[in-house]
């Protein structure tokens, strides 16, 4: 009960108090309606979602969930974000990636809502001595500049200094990151690369850059490797720790090293745990920085970046919904910089429009949507705070297990963080094989007529190290296998769907059935006859009832017309005729590689 002391209005107080219990003993009743006997705290766990990391998301949160207090913005441990007056009516940093040196494409961006650049130079991007002509026409005393150089690092650093003093840029006035991350680097390509240069890049901003840092924290390596939001937070902060044990150890003071680093994290379309995943982020950084005795030290400065593991390659249009959910979270999770990858990403080199469509989204969030305005827009969701608490728990537990192991150089090398990000995904890729986590455009709702988007290849990336994973990946290859097929017969591989009764009793297994062979690239035939179709595979659906009627006389039917596979959309039974049962949960992906493999098509 709400009371509102300026009038002493009491709201809904006429109504009695509903209980927990209350709510159970309704949900029991719906469940029982539909087969299921459970009852109390039972019906409630039957409506929860398991996520990664052991977390649970259950269907109601009460005052009863509690949480640790999340403090107060711009105060330790900074939950609610690093800064007492939030992203501020400006909004969050607008930072836009090139990978080449078109100076154009930069302004273009400059001119029309970016904040910042994210430069990636040497391997993977445009060479160091290139660095000049993309930054050509840029105010470099307006625009912070971030590089991400690998092991190009000092070089790189050095070009762009060399260039704020040549543009008459004031040290004061310089703003960014030199972007050395020597456990990143080797994250990506397996290559050791010391900390010589970090260490040095990392003094020389402390006593003559006050706006710049040196070393970068990026989490990305981890979450493209397949690893789970804990696993991305206990990496973050294993890699964190072992940077300001170089910095602290080469002379730095704490302080100072704390002031050195900024940290990277991926986010999302499943908003609620990249918000959960940002705040837990920095309770857990600022429990570091009270443990080294600087708890003041420890506001956590987060550049975001829409996850490249969601992006798809098939039907890439859905990936600007995913990406504006993302900067979405990223937003209202308290992100200080966020990068949306353009729509085209996975594809290669993003043209004039995907940049524009990327750099707009965040502009769209924070200047119409208002984003930007509200404080920790999350803060007080008791889902939130509790999924917060959960994750940070999480985190910290696989933080402390690196740890155990000498240190995430330890635990790199030692190939057991590769193992732990491996296992992690290899239970995601079930759940994306029997389409339990589904992939619009994708594993769900497929377009074959569609025609391919096509770009410029991208600069390769850096490799050798962790491995880079996409959700799409298992359908992918289905696809690519369909296009040869197209291309080298005119057509593609096809499965006749054989309705059996009227459209009310077909119509929802058909639509289920030509989904599901979309997503392998097979074609489904719906008019006609068997004979007419061209297909040698069948699908029969219809309901369950007249499978039980008529499916054995059809499955024996179009066995005598040729078909040499009989599906059957529907729960497994025991039908004389039918080779295989497609339904809801099934492995798709093994179902639609043996059908290829069956047709030849490789």
């Amino acid at each position: 009960m709400t009371v509102l002391p300026d009038d002493g209005l009491e709201l809904a107080a006429e109504f009695p108090d509903a209980t927990h219990e209350q709510w159970q003993s309704l949900v029991t009743g719906v469940l029982r309606k539909s087969g299921k006997d459970v009852e109390g705290a039972e019906a409630e766990d039957a409506l929860s979602t398991t996520l990664e990391d052991g977390l649970r998301a259950r269907p109601l949160y009460t005052a009863r969930d509690t949480a640790p207090a999340p403090g107060l913005p711009g105060f330790a441990p900074f939950v609610r974000g690093a800064r007492a007056e939030g992203s501020t009516v400006g909004g969050w940093d607008v930072r836009q990636r090139h990978t080449t040196a078109d100076g154009a494409a930069v302004l273009a961006d400059l001119e029309n809502g970016v904040t910042s650049l994210w430069l990636v130079v040497g391997e993977g991007g445009f060479p160091v001595t290139s660095l000049g002509q993309v930054l050509d026409g840029v105010y470099l005393d307006l625009a912070p500049v971030v590089l991400d150089a690998g092991r190009d690092v000092e070089p790189a650093a050095r070009e762009l200094l060399r260039l704020y003093e040549e543009r008459g840029v004031s040290e004061d006035a310089a703003r960014g990151n030199l972007g050395a991350d020597p456990l990143g680097h080797e994250a990506r390509t397996g290559d050791v690369f010391d900390f010589t240069a970090a260490v040095g890049l990392a003094r020389l901003c402390a006593e003559r850059y006050p706006g710049l840092r040196a070393l970068t924290v990026d989490a990305l390596p981890y979450h493209e490797a397949g690893g789970s939001a804990a696993q991305e937070l206990g990496c973050s902060l294993a890699t964190g720790v072992a940077y300001l044990r170089e910095l602290t150890e080469a002379g730095l003071s704490t302080e100072r090293a704390f002031a050195q680093l900024e940290f990277r994290y991926a986010a999302t379309a499943d908003q609620f745990l990249t918000i959960a995943k940002l705040r837990a982020a920095r309770r857990l950084w600022a429990r570091v920085a009270e443990v080294c005795g600087v708890p003041a030290a420890g506001a956590q400065l987060q550049h975001v970046v829409t996850s490249p593991v969601m992006m798809t390659r098939r039907d890439p249009w859905v990936n600007m919904l995913r990406t504006t959910v993302a900067a979405l979270a990223a937003g209202a999770g308290g992100a200080e910089s966020v990068t949306v990858l353009p729509f085209d990403h996975a594809l290669g080199l993003p043209d004039a429009f995907a940049r524009r469509i990327a750099r707009n989204t965040s502009t769209i969030l924070i200047e119409e949507s208002h984003l930007s305005r509200v404080i920790d827009p999350a803060g007080g969701s008791w889902y939130v705070e509790r999924l917060t608490d959960e994750l940070a728990h999480a985190g910290w537990e696989f933080f402390q297990g690196i740890e155990r192991l000498g240190g995430q150089a330890a635990a790199l090398r030692s190939r057991r963080l590769g193992q732990d990000l491996a296992d992690t995904w290899q239970a995601r890729t079930h759940k994306l094989a029997k389409r339990r986590e589904p992939v619009t455009g994708v594993s769900e709702f497929p377009h074959l007529a569609e025609k391919p988007v096509e770009r410029r290849p991208a600069p390769a990336t850096p490799s050798g190290g962790l491995p880079r994973v996409r959700r799409d990946e298992a359908y992918e290859s289905l696809r690519a296998r369909s296009d040869a097929h197209l291309a080298a017969t005119g057509s593609r591989p096809r499965v006749f769907l054989a309705t059996v009764g009227p459209a009310a009793a077909h119509t929802a297994r058909a639509t289920f059935a030509s989904n599901l062979f979309q997503a392998g690239g097979i074609e489904p035939v719906t008019e006609g006859t068997f004979e007419e179709s061209g297909a040698g595979e069948v699908c029969l659906c219809s309901s369950d009832a007249l499978y039980e009627e008529q499916a054995e006389a059809v499955a024996a039917r179009l066995r005598e017309a040729g078909a040499s596979h009989v599906f059957l959309a529907g729960r497994p039974g025991q039908y004389p005729g039918v080779d295989t049962y497609v339904h809801a949960g099934c492995d798709a992906v093994a179902v639609l590689t043996a059908a290829l493999d069956r047709m030849g098509v490789s």
